[in-house]
């Protein structure tokens, strides 16, 4: 007014100014008023104000983000404070207000945040991929406001001016050294906004909630949202991944030896993909170094091989005769590690294909009485005979017990 005084003098004066002015806005910048379906949309936002906590032991003060939302139609209200805007955080936020009302609306209308959206367009917003499977855990839907429309989230945009009053002035003069203690009393005062009756009106936000929109919200899943995080690998020769958060190994089917694959992972779950395709799940472990295997996901030679045990190999004997497994136990009590005897008995085992049972166990028989345990004895024994080779089991059991392997057996 001040401007256009000056230009005209004989102009409209301050009070007309203004209603002419009033008027004109009317007709170039209307407002539509939006009637809001209960259980239908919750709307989310930050707070511009911060709240602040004191560390107890330095006196430092950090500046904490609040986060405020608002269901549509009964405009009942949700308020935490975190420690960010960042995804784990906001996520978290939202998740709780989900659980404080007791059920999902069908979407989630977010201001235009990093957390939330990764890139805004007045037509196709890219949601976050994370804040986008959140929505899908829940089964909702996540519409994001268009950028610098403040009018698209109006309801929660006045929310946060109320919430100014009824919950960061009664906080200004207390002192809180956590996030969780200043929580605890926002909890309260909310508690108590919610409870206020509309100005002019007989009922509450709490009351409208009860009667007309909880019904309308749609159950909460059984358990919470893991938060998931992602990396990335290439499936080894020995079928698998090596997941570098945890230092761990994790199997994967051998037909996708040397792919690379996506690693979606949270705080319980590793799950593995190439392409859309999920390769593996596993629980996720965290013991540096070692290995988590599904025994289904190695070549069946690969598989053999891991399964070995001495306890594999005594019953396996046990099938054959009493003496065949008293001679293979006694090949494994001579070695430092059973280990170290595991090919000796596969080869003792295997010869059972050639001579059969009997003949195998009556070779460990003659063994036994004399004390010599290897694969090369039991050998020797069904070849040549035993007379013939006493005095070269003798310089046998004479000599060093150095074993190398070659052709897959053991041998002095």
């Amino acid at each position: 007014w001040e401007e256009y005084y000056a230009k005209h003098p004989d102009g409209f004066k301050v009070s007309q100014f203004k209603y002419w002015y009033n008027e004109w806005t009317k007709e170039v910048s209307p407002v539509m008023h939006l009637t809001h379906k209960a259980g239908d949309k919750l709307f989310i936002d930050y707070t511009g104000k911060k709240l602040t906590i004191v560390d107890r032991s330095t006196g430092e003060l950090q500046n904490l983000e609040v986060f405020v939302c608002v269901l549509g139609s009964s405009q009942y209200t949700y308020v935490e404070a975190s420690a960010s805007q960042k995804k784990e955080d906001f996520i978290r936020s939202v998740e709780n207000a989900l659980w404080y009302y007791g059920g999902v609306p069908d979407a989630l209308v977010p201001d235009n945040l990093k957390s939330a959206v990764t890139k805004s367009s007045r037509y196709e917003p890219k949601v976050n991929d994370t804040f986008a499977d959140f929505a899908e855990y829940y089964e909702t839907a996540v519409l994001p406001t268009r950028t610098y429309k403040p009018r698209d989230k109006a309801i929660v945009e006045n929310a946060v001016r109320i919430i100014y009053t009824r919950v960061f002035a009664p906080l200004r003069h207390q002192t809180f050294h956590s996030i969780p203690d200043i929580n605890k009393a926002i909890l309260g005062l909310l508690d108590a906004h919610n409870k206020m009756s509309f100005r002019g009106r007989e009922y509450s936000r709490r009351s409208l909630f009860e009667e007309v929109e909880r019904q309308e919200l749609k159950p909460l899943p059984l358990k919470r949202y893991e938060i998931k995080s992602y990396a990335k690998g290439t499936v080894h020769k020995n079928s698998h991944i090596y997941f570098n958060k945890d230092k761990h190994y994790y199997s994967v089917p051998y037909k996708h030896i040397g792919k690379r694959i996506k690693i979606i992972y949270s705080e319980s779950l590793v799950e593995i993909f190439h392409k859309l395709e999920r390769l593996a799940a596993h629980p996720r472990e965290r013991k540096k170094y070692a290995y988590t295997t599904i025994k289904e996901h190695m070549p069946s030679h690969h598989r053999f091989v891991s399964e070995w045990s001495s306890e594999k190999f005594i019953a396996w004997a046990g099938h054959i005769g009493e003496n065949c497994k008293g001679y293979i136990i006694k090949i494994l009590d001579k070695k430092q590690h059973p280990e170290q005897s595991y090919k000796s008995c596969l080869g003792v085992l295997h010869l059972t294909k050639k001579v059969g049972n009997t003949r195998l166990d009556n070779a460990c028989k003659r063994a036994l009485d004399y004390g010599a345990y290897n694969y090369n004895i039991i050998e020797r024994i069904l070849k040549n005979g035993w007379d013939s080779l006493e005095e070269d089991i003798e310089q046998e059991i004479d000599m060093p017990n150095h074993d190398n392997i070659r052709g897959g057996h053991y041998y002095k």
